[in-house]
């Protein structure tokens, strides 16, 4: 298959993708494993991008569905999946934004990610800094 044909099949599985939702714990995995592949690739395509930004959304979608009732997807609980997807630790976001301290409190729920954080952590975590906002 050539670059250029097999772009326009993930435009298209993108395109179905917006629609769909994870509707089992099987398919919640399947979305996990392909999330952990595309997350280690260090030169996703735009295509592969759009892919992972929106596997992320609809993983916390079915997540929040069935494990955690009545909360809503929020740029806190958006960051908390990324950091456990990605093992990322407090101290590794220090200096993307901000100190110590204030990491921590954003960590805990104790501070809201402004916009430039948000921008910091879209371009730290290769997605959309609008989860973050």
């Amino acid at each position: 298959m050539e670059v250029g044909s097999a772009n326009l099949v993930v435009a298209v599985l993108i395109d179905k993708l917006r629609e769909m939702h994870v509707r089992n714990e099987e398919e919640n995995e399947k979305a996990l494993a392909i999330v952990e592949e595309l997350m280690h690739r260090s030169n996703r395509t735009p295509e592969e991008n759009e892919l992972y930004e929106l596997l992320i959304i609809l993983i916390e979608k079915f997540e929040q569905k069935h494990y955690s009732p009545g909360e809503a997807s929020t740029p806190h609980s958006m960051l908390l999946f990324l950091m456990e997807q990605k093992e990322i630790k407090q101290s590794d976001l220090v200096g993307v934004i901000g100190s110590k301290r204030i990491v921590s409190e954003i960590v805990n729920g104790k501070r809201e990610i402004s916009k430039v954080q948000a921008k910091a952590l879209g371009d730290f975590f290769q997605v959309d800094f609008s989860l973050f906002t």
